[in-house]
């Protein structure tokens, strides 16, 4: 069974989330008030993801970042954010947190984030040692606007990360699910032109994609991903057959708990999680660059 950890201060705010993740029976969920009381919970067997609040007493959900990053960087941590909490949540992501969700979205996105890591972390347990091995490999995919196969391509790029030196499991893991954030822009809102689908359950928003993918133009979109992954770098070009965006002024505005566009807070975790990214003039194509750890970044982190 997945055990999954709660940590929140907000006694109201803990009971709504452990008794939105209890309706999933295969997961055990545990509770705490900070993160001093987490630590200390932090014995085995080890919990298989952390869901964390940012503000708390004792020890904060940065603290705690920082403490499981240290010891325990293989499980993955979720932040939940509330208005006005973007800087502390920024500084979380970049020091080891795998991505956040916002307070107000709770009934919405936390349980579908949960269920991605998951996923991501079942994969890689499967996943070939021969990555660790890998040199090079360049790759170029045209698919369909189908959100299956984006993650299918997510989870293929976070095994053949295994080559590339990121000083740990999460980070691997951190990379592909924003990968997997940029292409799910590419597709819901460079090909498909929806404007948010924010509120949209997965099978309401399947189900939108379904119809949009019928009607013309958009049936005869596809996106074109580059993979290029090597010792030192990773970089991933995405195109689209949309019309673009105006990308200089959503980069320069986007925040991490936007209340209006999750578009926008894909963009600044791209942003926070990717060491370079690049679009071009229209807006419907994007560079991703991801620099492996030097010998000074492992001892700065020491």
């Amino acid at each position: 069974m997945t055990t999954v950890l709660v940590v929140d201060d907000s006694t109201v705010d803990r009971k709504l989330v452990s008794g939105l993740l209890a309706r999933d029976t295969s997961w055990d969920v545990i509770s705490c008030e900070n993160g001093k009381e987490a630590v200390a919970l932090l014995e085995p067997p080890l919990p298989d993801l952390i869901v964390t609040d940012l503000q708390m007493p004792e020890m904060n959900g940065l603290e705690l970042v920082e403490m499981v990053k240290e010891e325990w960087p293989f499980i993955p941590i979720i932040l939940l954010t509330a208005k006005g909490s973007e800087k502390i949540a920024a500084d979380a992501l970049h020091r080891g947190a795998v991505t956040y969700v916002p307070k107000r979205r709770l009934g919405i996105d936390l349980v579908n984030a949960i269920r991605r890591i998951l996923g991501f972390v079942e994969a890689d347990k499967h996943s070939m040692r021969l990555n660790h091995y890998l040199c090079e490999s360049s790759q170029i995919f045209e698919l369909r606007n189908d959100l299956e196969q984006l993650e299918q391509l997510a989870r293929l790029v976070q095994k053949q990360l295994r080559c590339l030196p990121l000083g740990d499991e999460a980070e691997r893991l951190r990379v592909s699910l924003a990968f997997e954030e940029a292409l799910r822009n590419s597709c819901l809102h460079g090909n498909l032109e929806f404007d948010d689908v924010s509120e949209l359950g997965r099978k309401e928003l399947l189900q939108a994609i379904n119809t949009r993918v019928s009607q013309q133009p958009y049936s005869r979109r596809h996106l074109r991903v580059s993979i290029s992954i090597d010792r030192a770098s990773a970089r991933f070009v995405i195109w689209d057959d949309g019309t673009g965006f105006d990308h200089q002024t959503l980069l320069a505005t986007a925040v991490l708990d936007d209340q209006e566009h999750a578009s926008t807070r894909g963009l600044a975790l791209m942003r926070t999680i990717f060491d370079e990214v690049t679009f071009n003039e229209i807006g419907n194509e994007v560079t991703l660059t991801k620099h492996a750890m030097t010998a000074d970044d492992f001892a700065d982190e020491e």
